[in-house]
């Protein structure tokens, strides 16, 4: 990824270029001619894209233009226009394409795991995987802001909240964060928060996994927080204590010991210090939970709990902590609260934390989380519920014993006297005889330093594997002559295992003081669903309850919620991608090496960047990668003095929280009354800043959904006052094959693959946020510690806790630029440009449509003002509540201009579905219209009352001054297609106040 040598790069550009068709060409003209006629019949474009191409003409008649040429020429400046065309290839054929990356995904081997070190072999379910993991029900839907139309994956999430709560022993737990490592960095910096930012030190002892340190010391490079690494049992804490605002410890450990840690907690809390507990979930089902012996805050990865490895991602990390730490909690966490008619909902509690009130002021610029993970972990506790759990963990640790004692008694040194899963074993001689003889038996082993290794076992191993284990290891050992003289090596393994397992079975590697004697997963519904049937409806049941791509179109303006195909979803769930380990040698991961060469070679010309790097697992991360980049770019020219980041006033708030985390000073950038940044504004501020100025944030097409003509000029302003230019790529969509990032100025640029490469949202992650830079930059890209084949000299640390972030998901996006080709990648920007500009035209006149550029056109979104019916009561709240009567998503609502609605339909949404979505918006003017005139009354009507479940619309009493019909099935075709809100307007404000972030009780669940 990071350190590709030029031939790597020059061919896979060649292949890129070429579609990757390697045949030998048929070169008879005559021949070639006759077979030119023939072509695929499975093209993609024509799928990807919604509406059909007899349909343009009236569609580019409603806003005013000739051609789509003529579209793009109106809609972006011809100063950055691109006429060439993107050096991608042409379209590939959906089998074609999937026979081509059978072959890639082979050259992954397949081995049998005992690395750990976070990452371990799992059973998904197959009602889990078929239901949830490939079903576009469940991974196709948004963020759960609305949560009328979200109670499904709402209650799943909680069901997540709730093993995540009951397991570490803490109260409150969030609906999940990105990885493990960036969990430890966000545990820290609540850490920091606590202490008032008035302490700067936190201790790590030596004994964690080595990515997570990796990952915290980036993140604490930007707060000026000075880590200390040491033996928590040895380290003098005394020294300390005064600057010592907490401390990492992980249980069990990396080297799969467990401690007591109860003496260090209370020494830690004598001085006023936090403890952070990494630990282990499958553990803690067996192990006395940490906040029963003083842990503060507890994290760590649920991806055993039935998610692939994948290489490292996504997984969803875990994260908990006590009463008094709950406000702040990074992420998002959802709670239980009451709708208008005093039923129980759901929703996510305390939704305007940290980056959204705070911006520059943030400790954490957390927009997302894993939830499609979160989600098939919490199912996965359900399914098993916690005799299932405890089973699956009893068998883990006794398979573990008996290893261990296998090994003892064939002669080895087992370092590990207390322990669950992991052991380590001392090899004398040294590991790389023991290391290569595995390999060669299709294992991969723990190297943890030249005469230790590690084995982790996992739900996956069975007796027959460690029968091959233990004989590896006797045929590496002095003894091996002598035991394969004997009895054969294979023999001995038998033998000495059938001893040690007969001795397991009645031994424990736990410390007697820490087996934990609390019950877990005590609610019903981890008691309920463990037969397939019971649980496969209780998945549907659930899913009905949330509106996806599935049901409606889900217009959101700055979220882009496209098509995400079923021939792009299909290889994430192939084993050859799904079972390979993060850690394991790269040159057993070819596959995946291809894969990413190929995806970071078309990423980089999509947006005319040198280089690529795929690491950051959301956008957010993405951001704060980028300007860490840049930080690390001034550092190295003498200027780190360099740290303002001016970023305009309409920026998202993970803008400023980004900046802030990468240790830079906002400053504040107007924008002028037609959205455009404010050129003299910034020209003025630039200026001032100019021996400070490190960089400029800026959004394009605009945060108000235009091409502004004087992006060049920004950037040339930037430049010129020594500044880098950040762009933010949340509106890329509306640029591939049209315009390059790299080419009118940016520097870096964040790539959202779940919005522009078809990546899913996941009802709220996964999300990829991969970055693009200059030459001039790419030295500075992230490495990794346990991968230094992909870490330059200069490379700063790294951000995600695998080497490739989110790795399992970028076939998708792999796959979707081969499909669509340079010519589809066009055809879907000038499709998602046109599908914005038709319904602009139609809701104008209707709405007071804000912002659109000199020739009246707006990019892939624009803005629907609808102040002007606050006179009468309604805000946009309201608009978007009654679209879910109408069988719609809301669009993005008060973002960027407060009490407004943001569209954006994509290039995927059909001509039909783009005029049922402009009816449903015209019809709730006409409503608008009717409380205007008097006919209905300000405080009772179908849009303050909206949305309307069934609930309410069939119970017995109706005191409504508009009819049932009216209210269900406002327009007619709802009678045919209709998609139910399963709860009233929920009380927000409740919510927060009555903070309920669990499984409510059966009796809280009959009185509600």
């Amino acid at each position: 990824m990071f350190a590709t040598t030029s031939a790597v790069r020059r061919a896979t550009a060649a292949a890129m270029r070429a579609g990757m068709r390697r045949a030998t060409p048929v070169r008879s003209t005559a021949v070639r001619a006759s077979l030119a006629t023939f072509q695929p019949l499975d093209t993609f474009a024509r799928r990807h894209n919604g509406p059909r191409e007899a349909q343009l003409a009236g569609m580019l008649e409603q806003v005013g233009c000739k051609t789509v040429d003529d579209l793009i020429a109106r809609a972006v400046p011809a100063s950055i226009r691109r006429d060439a065309p993107l050096a991608l290839g042409e379209p590939r054929a959906e089998a074609e394409l999937l026979r081509d990356l059978k072959q890639i995904a082979s050259k992954n081997k397949l081995m049998k795991n005992y690395i750990g070190q976070g990452y371990y072999g799992t059973t998904v379910p197959a009602v889990i995987l078929r239901n949830v993991l490939e079903n576009p029900g469940w991974y196709t839907q948004y963020t759960p802001y609305q949560p009328e139309i979200s109670q499904g994956r709402l209650e799943s999430l909680l069901n997540y909240q709730t093993m995540v709560t009951d397991l570490t022993g803490l109260p409150v737990a969030n609906a999940s964060l990105l990885d493990e490592g960036t969990a430890a960095a966000e545990a820290m910096l609540m850490c920091w928060s606590a202490a008032k930012r008035a302490k700067n030190t936190f201790f790590v002892d030596a004994n964690v996994f080595p990515q997570t340190l990796a990952v915290l010391q980036t993140r604490a490079e930007g707060f000026g927080i000075k880590v200390v690494v040491g033996d928590y049992q040895t380290f003098d804490i005394d020294a300390i204590k005064d600057d010592l605002m907490g401390a990492l410890v992980q249980y069990p450990a990396a080297d799969g010991s467990i401690h007591d840690l109860k003496a260090f907690t209370a020494k830690l809390h004598a001085h006023k210090a936090q403890v952070c507990c990494a630990t282990d979930l499958l553990a803690l089902t067996l192990l006395t939970p940490p906040g029963e012996w003083g842990a503060d805050i507890a994290f760590g990865s649920a991806q055993r709990f039935g998610v692939p490895l994948g290489y490292g991602g996504p997984h969803a990390a875990f994260f908990a902590c006590g009463d008094a730490h709950k406000r702040r909690m990074p992420g998002r966490l959802v709670g239980v609260t009451r709708d208008a008619q005093g039923r129980k909902a759901y929703r996510l509690a305390l939704q305007t934390r940290e980056q959204h009130i705070r911006r520059e002021k943030a400790t954490s610029n957390i927009c997302t989380a894993q939830a499609l993970l979160a989600n098939m972990a919490a199912m996965y506790a359900v399914y098993h519920g916690p005799e299932g759990l405890k089973a699956i963990a009893k068998q883990v640790h006794a398979m573990t014993v008996a290893l261990a004692r296998a090994l003892t008694a064939q002669g080895h040194q087992v370092d590990s006297k207390h322990f669950f899963d992991t052991i380590t074993v001392t090899v004398p001689s040294g590991v790389k005889p023991l290391v290569a003889l595995a390999e060669e038996n299709g294992i991969n082993l723990c190297v943890r330093s030249a005469t230790q290794v590690g084995v982790s076992l996992d739900e996956t191993t069975t007796h027959e594997d460690l029968v091959q284990l233990i004989d590896v290891f006797a045929q590496a050992t002095p003894q091996a002559q002598y035991l394969a003289s004997t009895t054969g090596a294979s023999g001995a393994g038998r033998a000495e295992l059938s001893t040690a397992a007969a001795e397991a079975a009645t031994l424990s590697a736990l410390p007697a003081g820490l087996v934990r004697t609390s019950a877990i997963l005590t609610h019903p519904v981890f008691n309920t669903y463990h037969s397939e049937t019971e649980m496969l409806r209780y998945i549907r049941h659930l899913e009905s309850k949330d509106l996806s791509l599935c049901n409606a179109m889900i217009p959101l303006g700055s979220c882009t919620m496209k098509l995400n195909a079923t021939v792009e979803m299909i290889p994430v769930t192939w084993p050859e991608f799904g079972n390979v380990h993060p850690f394991a040698p790269a040159h057993q991961a070819q596959g995946y090496a291809t894969l990413i060469q190929e995806l970071e070679y078309a990423l980089a010309e999509c947006t005319g960047f040198a280089r690529v790097s795929l690491q950051p697992n959301s956008g957010a991360q993405g951001e704060y990668a980028g300007l860490r980049v840049i930080r690390a770019h001034h550092a190295a020219n003498g200027e780190a003095h360099r740290d303002v980041c001016l970023i305009p006033v309409s920026a998202h708030g993970t803008n400023p929280a980004s900046a802030a985390m990468a240790g830079m000073r906002v400053v504040a950038v107007a924008c002028d009354a037609k959205g455009n940044l404010d050129l003299a504004d910034l020209k003025a501020k630039a200026e001032k800043h100019a021996k400070e100025l490190a960089c400029i944030m800026v959004t394009y097409p605009s945060t108000f959904g235009v091409f502004e003509d004087g992006i060049k000029q920004v950037c040339e302003i930037v430049h010129a006052n020594g500044g880098q230019v950040y762009l933010d790529g949340a509106n890329l969509n509306a640029q591939i094959g049209v315009c390059r990032p790299g080419d009118y100025g940016a520097d870096v640029c964040h790539l959202n693959l779940h919005k522009t490469f078809c990546i899913p949202h996941g009802g709220g992650g996964p999300g990829v946020g991969p970055i693009g830079v200059a030459a001039h930059l790419a030295p500075y890209l992230p490495g990794h510690p346990l991968r230094p084949d992909i870490s330059t000299s200069q490379a700063m640390g790294p951000v995600a806790a695998a080497p490739y972030g989110s790795a399992s998901i970028l076939p998708i996006s792999w796959a979707y630029i081969k499909l669509m080709g340079a010519s589809g990648l066009r055809s879907a920007t000038a499709m998602a440009i046109l599908n914005a500009n038709y319904l602009k035209a139609r809701l104008e006149g209707a709405y007071k449509v804000l912002y659109a550029n000199e020739a009246g056109m707006c990019a892939h979104e624009f803005i629907v003002d609808a102040r002007p019916f606050s006179a009468v009561g309604i805000e946009a709240v309201d608009i978007a509540k009654r679209l879910h009567d109408y069988g719609f998503h809301s669009p993005t609502m008060s973002w960027p201009v407060a009490n407004t609605l943001m569209i954006e339909p994509t290039e995927s949404e059909s001509l039909a579905e783009l005029d049922r979505f402009a009816d449903a918006m015209l019809a709730i003017r006409e409503e608008i219209r009717k409380i205007e005139s008097g006919a209905w009354p300000k405080e009772n009507n179908p849009l303050v009352n909206a949305p309307h479940p069934a609930s309410v619309v069939l119970a017995d009493k109706w005191d409504r001054p508009y009819t049932r019909t009216e209210a269900a099935f406002p327009v007619a075709g709802l009678r045919e297609r209709k998609f139910w809100p399963t709860v009233a307007r929920v009380d927000d404000a409740f919510g927060d106040k009555h903070l309920v972030c669990t499984c409510p009780s059966v009796e809280e669940m009959a009185e509600a």
